[in-house]
């Protein structure tokens, strides 16, 4: 979730009395808390009934391609902020993105390694009150050695009124491709203002914990300005393939003063250490943590690089701001190398915005960056490592020239320890500032994007709304692309 500040508690007030429900309601007084998580624009249509402007929800319009560019979602209604994952071999890749206009997270499967992708909604449980309603929110995708797909998101439940009756974790499993899922729910939180967000997931390839499950998240009281409060970096693992995870465990700490914790990150080794990075906002800093025990105790924090701000409102992104975040992976050239460790971040301000690099050759506790070939505004980055090549691959949005609007889905592009040449991988530019909120509610490009990377092959995931498919009345698609490491 992103931290509440007067505009944005006045954008709540307002939109909600712009629903019928008057400002001092106990519906405004529970959702200014949760004003900047990326789930709050799909509660704002979902409650309006705003209706997609095609005919159909499921693919309806047929497989778009734009040269090198797939259409995944291919579905009427807006769709942000994407995942995207593939099998060891390769062949199957899914996508997963929020739906805007929809309750359901939706599952993006393709069996022959990206050309072509089928829709499938994953499951939601009933809500907990009479009347209410829930939905899902953040997608995160992994595979394990078996070619089992697992698919994490919040799940959020609300009152018939519109109040937050809580959260709770969700793992959704298939085994067939991505073609059925079957979802796992744990961890729910209903206190007043308290909140998972963000989750991510990872699954171990090593020998230490071979095929364990991961998923890191924030735990959310909201009141990150007070003491002892704030948002705290939690894991819970899974050693049956999904069907049950463990108790969260701490991986942020007891810090003394306000904690600040969110985009948290979990990657593994090859030798079996679990890291998890992510966004230290009380400190100014993107952290890292690890674990030789499979996560059952942690290190102590390291930096990886200090940050200006929690996020940047630059102009292509300026509704939502560009949330900070890291994204890592790890890769030993030789038996008897250590492995390097890479993490990808944003750093800047709401004039300028740059992605960077760091790296750490001595498992994480020093840190060096590097900033990505030069742009305009670049945000919303992350970071993949082909574990077969040592390729290292970087996609962001970048805007050309700092200030402007519109966009190219970028990925940068080299070897683990080396430089990096950047092109366009988007065939053309898409703006999210030019249109009403109506549009996407205000959502733009959604708090992050994916990378997958393997077999000498990389996938990104963007958001993209380019003017071919507002033609079309699809507002805001998910797209990919295939192209070597």
């Amino acid at each position: 979730m992103k931290r509440t500040t007067f505009a944005l508690v006045t954008t709540v007030v307002s939109a909600l009395t712009a629903l019928g429900l008057p400002s001092g309601s106990a519906q405004a007084g529970n959702l200014s808390s949760y004003d900047g998580a990326s789930w709050y624009g799909k509660y704002l249509s979902i409650s309006n009934g705003s209706s997609p402007v095609c005919s159909g929800n499921s693919g309806s319009t047929g497989q778009l391609a734009y040269g090198g560019n797939v259409d995944t979602s291919h579905e009427c209604g807006s769709q942000s902020e994407t995942f995207i994952a593939t099998s060891t071999n390769g062949r199957v890749v899914i996508a997963g993105s929020n739906e805007i206009q929809r309750l359901p997270m939706r599952a993006m499967a393709s069996s022959d390694g990206g050309k072509t992708f089928t829709g499938t909604d994953l499951p939601l449980p009933p809500p907990i009150t009479s009347g209410g309603f829930n939905f899902g929110s953040d997608p995160t995708i992994a595979f394990d050695s078996q070619g089992n797909a697992y698919y994490g998101y919040i799940v959020v439940f609300f009152s018939a009124g519109g109040s937050i009756n809580g959260t709770e974790m969700a793992v959704a499993r298939s085994s067939d491709n991505g073609q059925h899922w079957t979802s796992t729910f744990f961890a729910p939180r209903t206190g007043s203002a308290q909140f998972n967000d963000k989750p991510m997931i990872t699954i171990d390839a090593s020998t230490a914990h071979h095929d364990r499950v991961y998923l890191a998240w924030d735990n959310a009281t909201g009141n990150s300005s007070s003491d002892k409060n704030g948002n705290n970096i939690v894991l819970s693992f899974s050693d049956d393939g999904g069907l049950t995870f463990s108790a969260p465990i701490a991986v942020s700490g007891d810090f003394t003063g306000k904690t600040g914790g969110i985009g948290a990150d979990p990657y593994v080794t090859d030798a079996g250490v679990l890291h998890v990075a992510w966004q230290d906002y009380a400190h100014g800093a993107i952290v890292d943590v690890s674990s030789t025990d499979g996560g059952a105790t942690f290190s102590a924090r390291h930096t990886v690089a200090t940050v200006n701000g929690f996020d940047f409102a630059v102009a292509a992104q300026a509704t939502r701001a560009a949330l900070v975040y890291p994204s890592c992976g790890s890769y030993r050239a030789t038996r008897s190398d250590r492995a390097t460790l890479v993490c990808g971040y944003t750093n800047g301000s709401s004039a300028s915005t740059s992605v960077y690099v760091a790296a750490s050759t001595d498992g994480g506790a020093t840190w060096s960056s590097t900033p990505v070939p030069a742009g305009g505004d670049q945000f919303n980055q992350w970071l993949a490592v082909d574990q077969s090549t040592g390729a290292l691959d970087v996609s962001y949005y970048d805007t050309g020239t700092h200030g402007a609007t519109a966009t190219r889905y970028t990925l940068a592009r080299g070897k683990v320890g080396g430089s990096l040449t950047a092109a366009p991988v988007a065939t053309a530019s898409t703006d999210e500032s030019c249109c009403s909120p109506s549009v996407d509610s205000g959502n733009q490009y959604g708090d992050y994007e994916g990378l997958a990377a393997g077999n000498g092959v990389v996938h990104p995931v963007w958001t993209d709304r380019r003017q071919t498919v507002i033609d079309l009345g699809l507002r805001e698609e998910v797209f990919t692309a295939t192209l070597p490491s």
